[in-house]
């Protein structure tokens, strides 16, 4: 079995749980849970950065991070089922999906100066550059989701959407009508997004 280090909310841990199953690969992975802020985690040990997720082969090698994850699984899939062969379309997708990652990159920074800076430290200009970030990418997305059979971008986007659903109370949704129906769809013919779905106890 391959061992996938993350946690329940992560959304690029969860890109990892749907990619292994969209590739038939998911009975093959065992999630054991980290604890990035605990130094005694041995997540540090396996991944210097201390990041999740970290994908642990059977012999023993570790993968991170998530990118590099979703092209070792379509590789060991047999190649060219959710990151296409084809250069032109192989590249429309890398960069789709980069841009889905950075939209929850920053999504997260503005989750952790939340939470690790008290309100009289947190810097207002840093808040509004990740936000902008945010919005552009969002008003991106909306003008133009990802089309076509399913792969890593629209796997990024699905679970980017989630995690701002999950710490940001879904306030997206009431400017991009055109994501929420993408996103409806994508829940409807993935069971994993919402199999991954974490409810915020």
């Amino acid at each position: 079995m391959m061992i996938l280090r993350s946690s329940l909310p992560s959304p690029f841990g969860r890109k990892v749980k749907i990619a292994a199953s969209l590739l038939g690969l998911r009975d093959q992975i065992e999630v054991v849970l980290a604890d990035t802020n605990d130094p005694a985690d041995s997540i540090r040990t396996q991944n210097p950065l201390g990041k999740i997720p970290a994908l642990i082969l059977e012999d023993g090698r570790i993968f991170f991070d998530s990118r590099v994850i979703l092209e070792y699984l379509d590789y060991r899939a047999g190649g060219n089922r959710l990151i296409p062969a084809e250069p032109d379309a192989r590249f429309v997708v890398l960069t789709q999906a980069a841009q889905a990652d950075g939209l929850t990159d920053a999504a997260l920074l503005l989750v952790y100066e939340n939470r690790f800076r008290e309100p009289q430290k947190q810097e207002p200009a840093w808040i509004t550059l990740q936000a902008e970030k945010v919005a552009r990418t969002l008003a991106c997305f909306e003008a133009a989701p990802p089309k076509g059979s399913r792969d890593i971008s629209h796997i990024g986007l699905a679970c980017a959407l989630g995690y701002l659903d999950l710490r940001f109370d879904g306030k997206w949704r009431a400017e991009h009508p055109n994501l929420v129906g993408w996103l409806n769809a994508f829940s409807a013919e993935v069971p994993a997004f919402e199999a991954t779905r974490f409810v915020q106890p």
